[in-house]
């Protein structure tokens, strides 16, 4: 830790060696190791590590809350100074992420397994609350000039990259795979492993952007409900995909 951080930012963390050796000696080149208690991270770095030393393609799945670090707990304080030294908010949730990054980079400069593909990146997912507005009335309880409220029902505060994580996982799609962002059409799409999945949250969505993107012939293709420019052009969507790319699984949220 001293390595990478030049300060003992973790009281007690655990030895990557042991964590190493235990992932060398119980899986295979791609499990998936999961530490639902990720604290320092060193899980995390002991996969990187062995997949260097073996060429192996382990990934890992590290769970930590976003736990306050107080600048009054003596044990915590340098981790405290050390997060606002960054920039990042004092909780170990930062710490986690800021060692995972030192530490694919001091892995990459070590000695690698030529077979190695040196893959070190990692995504972070939060837990939060639907990204569709909560709705809690029957239709006898709406007046007429209420559904104008309704017409939107996407929360205003959810960027793009929400509304595909939460496709990603409603489809089943595994949330590593690579996602390529696209100016077509003058809208911004994202393609996912290839074709796996096409993307696009915007609105103004256009009959030409249908065409284009059915022409790529994607497995999967998702469009805000209320993103179309009109309604012919919402209508005509699945027909469009029905001619040119009939494989192709629609989907509006």
């Amino acid at each position: 830790m001293m390595a990478l951080f030049n300060e003992r930012v973790f009281s007690f963390p655990k030895p990557v060696a042991l964590m190493k050796k235990i992932v060398e000696q119980a899986t295979k080149d791609n499990d998936t190791i999961l530490d639902f208690f990720a604290g320092s991270g060193t899980t995390a770095h002991a996969v990187m590590a062995q997949n260097a030393a073996d060429g192996g393609n382990r990934k890992f799945v590290v769970v930590q809350l976003p736990e306050a670090l107080e600048k009054g707990n003596r044990e915590q304080k340098t981790a405290y100074d050390y997060c606002h030294g960054i920039g990042k908010p004092a909780n170990i949730a930062e710490l986690t992420k800021e060692r995972l990054r030192r530490a694919g980079k001091a892995v990459l400069e070590g000695e690698c397994h030529p077979d190695w593909n040196r893959d070190v990146g990692f995504r972070v997912l939060k837990v939060d609350t639907s990204n569709m507005q909560d709705v809690y009335y029957r239709p006898d309880q709406i007046d007429q000039k209420d559904l104008l409220a309704t017409v939107d029902n996407i929360k205003p505060d959810r960027s793009p990259e929400d509304l595909l994580f939460q496709v990603l996982v409603d489809w089943g799609v595994d949330l590593t795979l690579p996602i390529k962002r696209e100016t077509v059409q003058g809208k911004t799409v994202f393609f996912v492993d290839g074709s796996a999945l096409a993307a696009c949250f915007e609105t103004g969505v256009t009959e030409e952007l249908v065409k284009e993107l059915a022409g790529r012939e994607p497995l999967r293709v998702v469009f805000r409900d209320n993103g179309f420019v009109s309604d012919a052009v919402k209508i005509n969507v699945e027909q469009v995909f029905r001619q040119i790319s009939p494989a192709t699984d629609v989907k509006s949220i």
